[in-house]
């Protein structure tokens, strides 16, 4: 059972697009430097430093042999045809401008054919770049990347200096990435492949902003809060692989500046934008859809409507519940009105005036989601809700199978029960692991995940909270002690008890992880840190205050409340999961306006969440209601 739950919670995990990056990134490196650092070989046809020229023919030669060594692929040929025309044009000592256009066209088509991780998947934390550049670059590179560090000296070739402009304008940080990943043979530059992928991005974009004076930061942030344009054109992957000689040749000079001065030290900025990017997304797929409801093509409408809310608002969900829930929620109601309204077939109308509704929602989102307003308490209320609520469902569960195998004086079980919640924060560490350096989770995986764990659990709860009813009477209790819990309680329940406080944690860890990566992709880190110690610290009182009350509670009360509450949470996990399935397109959705909506209590104004809670009420009146005459037939 552990291992099917498992194969459904993860379905956004998967092996890496290709094994074969490293050979790639290695050509991508001398592709760069060969357009870095020709000028400082050749001038006007000359050679002007030997040692250089030789370096950029040696490396020219080398990217055209491991082009040869790359795996099969339709781009191959073209790639090689490319490869040996760079070498001839070094060869004959062609102008910088055509070397280096030769070399980064080649590097770009390179990528596109054998793709490596172009920008980090969160925005990363400068703070800790500049700490990491003082304990493992300042040595060689200086203190302020000067190049003139105690250990500079002898060096051949010297210590890069960071703080050279001219350098510094044909150098991106992907760049300077690759060259912290892989380090530089024949030189002193070693390969820093030891530290995390966010912590080399990290020191990346350190190293990258120390030519740019801070004084240009404040410029730099006017500009890139008052162009929408610019905040349209530039995510971080763009920002990540573009140079900033490039950058200025569309914008100009002053302004490239300006901006690299800003970006290079904040990106979250530019990860707030993406965010609101996912809107215009949105956007688009609604027109999509719109026009091909109005071609009749209902099917194609419907996909398209999903895909607006799951490529388009699903990704920014999060931080905009962290900013303004009750517009989140708005926006939720109105896509599946837009939705019900393509599938129950009504007038183009009428569909057109669902989209147009969320059109001006979306307008109040982007507002929402603007960079300015992020603010650490914005960020630190946001992480401490956020955890205290998907917290608390898992405590409260995870708390009464505790002081049930206590009172039943079975403590040899409960290494099941804690094995179970400490190898779901174990999952979840590794489902961050990978969302952050494998893959993407997408919004319908995600959806996926919470929609069959929360059914699941659901469940599981109601055969749970109906057994604990039923041993409410001290009488049930002892007979069930007598004759049936030495038998029941073997090494096969005690797994079923392990896998339930898994699937129970692991749920609530996934969604607070995502719902985390995109708080902290806003920047103020230390506020959310600080959000997530003060929620710890608040759920760890009320476990310690729920073990420490429920040990006194008579045998019979703590099953009384112990099953009302289960039967509660199974009410809240089955209209969580339902909604969930929902919103991934696995289930219909007919609104029912009006209907309260709580998302803390997993009721949401559908008929099928709400026929689902209803059902999962009977189905507990019923058990409960046959427990009851059970007790009393046996007293009688």
């Amino acid at each position: 059972m552990l291992f099917t739950f498992l194969m459904v919670a993860f379905p956004c995990l998967s092996a890496p697009a290709s094994a074969q990056t490293a050979p790639a990134q290695t050509i991508w490196r001398l592709l760069d430097y060969i357009a870095v650092d020709y000028p400082e070989a050749v001038e006007n046809g000359k050679v002007v430093n030997q040692a250089e020229f030789d370096e950029m023919v040696e490396f020219s030669s080398t990217a055209s042999k491991l082009i040869g060594e790359l795996p099969a692929s339709s781009a191959k040929a073209e790639l090689s045809r490319q490869a040996a025309r760079l070498e001839r044009i070094v060869a004959f000592k062609l102008p910088a401008p055509a070397i280096a256009m030769a070399a980064r066209g080649l590097a770009a088509d390179l990528i596109k054919s054998y793709p490596v991780p172009l920008a980090p998947t969160l925005a990363p934390d400068l703070a800790r770049g500049k700490a990491l550049f003082a304990e493992q670059c300042a040595s060689c590179h200086g203190t302020i990347g000067k190049g003139d560090g105690p250990q500079a000296a002898g060096l051949d070739p010297p210590a890069i200096a960071f703080t050279d402009e001219v350098r510094a304008r044909e150098r991106s940080i992907f760049a300077l990435y690759q060259v912290i990943e892989q380090g530089l043979d024949g030189t002193g530059m070693a390969s820093f492949a030891n530290l995390p992928p966010q912590d080399r991005w990290a020191l990346a974009f350190y190293a990258g902003s120390l030519a740019y004076p801070e004084e240009l930061v404040a410029s730099g942030k006017a500009l890139w809060n008052s162009d929408a344009d610019l905040r349209t054109r530039l995510d971080l992957e763009k920002l990540v692989g573009t140079t900033p000689a490039a950058l200025a040749a569309e914008i100009g000079e002053d302004k490239a500046q300006a901006l690299m001065s800003y970006l290079r030290r904040h990106p979250e900025a530019v990860a707030a934008a993406q965010a609101t990017g996912t809107l215009t997304l949105a956007r688009a797929k609604l027109d999509e859809a719109l026009a091909a409801y109005g071609r009749g093509e209902r099917k194609a409408a419907t996909d398209l409507a999903l895909s607006a809310y799951l490529d388009g608002f699903e990704p920014v969900e999060a931080v905009l519940s962290a900013r303004d829930n009750a517009l989140m929620i708005r926006i939720e109601g109105a896509m599946a009105d837009l939705r019900a309204a393509i599938a129950r077939g009504e007038p183009v109308d009428t569909v057109r005036g669902h989209a147009a509704t969320l059109d001006d929602l979306f307008e109040d989102a982007e507002g929402a989601l603007a960079p300015g307003e992020a603010s650490a308490t914005s960020s630190f209320v946001a992480a401490f809700t956020i955890l205290v609520r998907e917290g608390l469902e898992a405590i409260l569960i995870v708390i009464a199978m505790i002081t049930f195998l206590a009172k039943a004086d079975r403590r040899d079980v409960l290494p099941y029960v804690h094995g179970g919640w400490i190898a779901a924060l174990f999952a979840g560490a590794g489902t961050w692991a990978a969302a952050t350096w494998l893959i993407t989770i997408s919004g319908a995986s995600r959806e996926l995940t919470e929609g069959f764990g929360g059914v699941f659990a659901a469940l599981v709860l109601l055969w749970v909270g109906i057994w604990m009813h039923g041993k409410s009477n001290a009488d049930a209790w002892q007979r069930y002690i007598r004759d049936k819990l030495g038998r029941a309680l073997n090494r096969r329940s005690a797994w079923f008890l392990f896998a339930l406080a898994f699937i129970v944690v692991y749920r609530e860890v996934f969604e607070t992880i995502l719902f985390y990566a995109a708080i902290w992709s806003q920047g103020n880190g230390g506020a959310v840190v600080a959000g997530a110690f003060a929620a710890i610290a608040v759920l760890a009182v009320i476990a310690f205050v729920m073990l420490r009350h429920s040990r006194t509670l008579p045998i019979g009360k703590f099953f009384a409340y112990s099953s009302a509450l289960i039967a509660v949470l199974a009410v809240v996990l089955i209209g969580k999961g339902t909604g969930a399935l929902q919103e991934a397109g696995y289930l219909p959705i007919t609104p029912w306006p009006g209907f309260p909506r709580s998302d803390l209590l997993g009721i949401y104004s559908t008929r099928e969440t709400i026929l689902a809670q209803f059902a999962m009420l009977v189905l507990l009146a019923l058990g409960f209601l046959w427990n009851r005459r059970a007790a009393q037939a046996s007293a009688a």
